[in-house]
């Protein structure tokens, strides 16, 4: 599913205009991001959380070479889902 089936999917089931939608996804993930950006996680019960790690420096190869170069630290999101979200799947 891409960002404008979601957002039919909200318009359908809120029973709003696709452009209403559309603001109220975009602002949710506006959140989202300024969270992460922050360091906050978000979690929303049921679903899952989204949260910033780090990562470590570490090494590593080039696949094409073998050469050993350095990947330098850096952060990440992750989301665990929830367990209404696990059910759901399985």
């Amino acid at each position: 599913m891409r960002k404008p089936d979601l957002v039919n999917v909200i318009a359908d089931e809120a029973d709003i205009s696709k452009d209403k939608a559309a603001l109220a996804l975009n602002a949710i993930l506006e959140a989202i991001t300024s969270a992460m950006k922050s360091a906050d996680s978000v979690n929303l019960i049921g679903f899952g959380t989204f949260e910033q790690r780090s990562r470590a420096a570490r090494t590593g190869k080039n696949p094409q070479t073998g050469e050993t170069i350095h990947i330098k630290a850096s952060k990440t999101v992750a989301f665990k889902p929830g367990k209404a979200l696990k059910q759901a799947v399985n």
